[in-house]
């Protein structure tokens, strides 16, 4: 499955799916940090599924060419500090 395709049938699963990037930093070394908060509405419930999670992408020729993605917005800033560095 491609990427296009995957992030199609996710948001489709939703109802009012919005994504809120809280923060994005360019850290150098063509590694950046993403922390994005999504949120939707499952057709027929009332309530919001929300997912919060931190993303670091290894850029590469102005394309992602390798992006992992963390719970814990402290763990990826760390990784992605460090890979920063080791790139430097």
């Amino acid at each position: 499955m491609h990427i296009r395709s995957f992030w199609e049938e996710w948001t489709r699963t939703y109802e009012d799916w919005e994504a809120h990037p809280e923060e994005m930093v360019d850290l150098g070394g063509g590694v950046t940090l993403a922390v994005v908060t999504q949120k939707g509405r499952i057709p027929g419930s009332s309530g919001d599924v929300r997912l919060r999670y931190a993303s670091v992408a290894v850029w590469a020729g102005g394309l992602i060419s390798r992006i992992t993605s963390y719970r814990d917005a402290a763990e990826a800033r760390a990784a992605a500090e460090r890979l920063a560095e080791e790139r430097g």
